[in-house]
């Protein structure tokens, strides 16, 4: 398969390249900056609001992986962020439609929800799963939100299409990064439900996503089965989150995020599976 890799730069497309790559797929590199490409990668230095250069160095491929957004609203003004990935995604995707591809994978976010970034979290129940209702507050939030109703509507249009976007959370290159940083008594621990993702198993989803039996647009999570905390998860929900409903568990260290669409649809689990759900 030829692979259009858009934010081929990033810390996820760094990820997502030498695994195309040892499974025998082209990759095509896209960012607005390339990073240093293997011998044989070919590469563009196009910007997502370059319609017509996307278009150009998408001909010819079979499938695209758009990850080039800005990860996250600190730093810059919540309008810019909204607008950049918003743009680009619709940009990216409506390019790839134009140059023949029809399987297209799209990094959203957990954030999507309304999280991280977000005044106020509010959760209906334990596992977040995809029928969760959004309550996104901020440009963010929104933006990726929004990106994933943009694919909605071109798969209404474009019957044969079939786009994945996926919910990663934090891509970390390892747990220890992540469980550091988001302890139990931890703010950022507390904002997003302690966790995270390996990037090696976020770059294994989006390859899996582009060969998913599935037609249409569809959501998945792809979060870590268990949580940054060694200590059970019943008892930080009980700590801080004691009014949400568990629909599941919680059992062990589990997530509070449910990847049972992933397995089912995607055929994805996490290397570590710890306190893992196969429902």
């Amino acid at each position: 398969m030829k692979i259009a890799l858009t934010g081929a730069g990033g810390k996820l497309g760094q990820a997502i390249l030498p695994l195309a790559l040892a499974e025998g797929h082209q990759v095509v590199a896209i960012d607005r900056q390339l990073p240093v490409l293997p011998e044989g990668v070919a590469g563009y230095s196009v910007e997502m609001s370059d319609y017509e250069g996307l278009a150009s160095a998408f001909s010819g491929c079979d499938a695209l992986i758009h990850m080039a957004a800005i990860p996250s609203p600190r730093a810059l003004p919540d309008h810019y962020v909204h607008a950049n990935n918003v743009v680009g995604s619709y940009n990216a995707m409506r390019a790839a439609i134009e140059a023949g591809i029809s399987r297209i994978c799209q990094g959203s976010s957990v954030n999507a929800l309304g999280l991280a970034y977000s005044q106020e979290r509010r959760f209906d129940y334990f596992p977040v799963d995809e029928l969760h209702p959004t309550y996104c507050d901020e440009g963010y939030s929104l933006s990726k939100w929004i990106c994933e109703q943009q694919a909605d509507s071109l798969t209404r249009r474009f019957p044969d299409l079939s786009i994945a976007s996926l919910r990663f959370h934090w891509v970390v290159a390892d747990r220890a990064q992540a469980a550091a940083a988001q302890t139990l008594t931890s703010e950022k621990g507390r904002a997003e439900l302690w966790g995270y993702v390996l990037a090696a198993d976020a770059a294994r989803a989006c390859l899996l996503a582009l060969t998913a039996p599935f037609r249409g647009h569809e959501v998945f999570y792809i979060v870590a089965d268990d949580t940054t905390l060694d200590s059970p998860t019943g008892e930080a929900a009980a700590a801080y989150y004691s009014q949400v409903p568990w629909r599941d568990g919680p059992v062990g260290r589990v997530s509070f995020f449910s990847n049972a669409k992933s397995r089912r649809v995607l055929g994805w689990s996490p290397a570590l599976a710890t306190g893992s759900r196969s429902k």
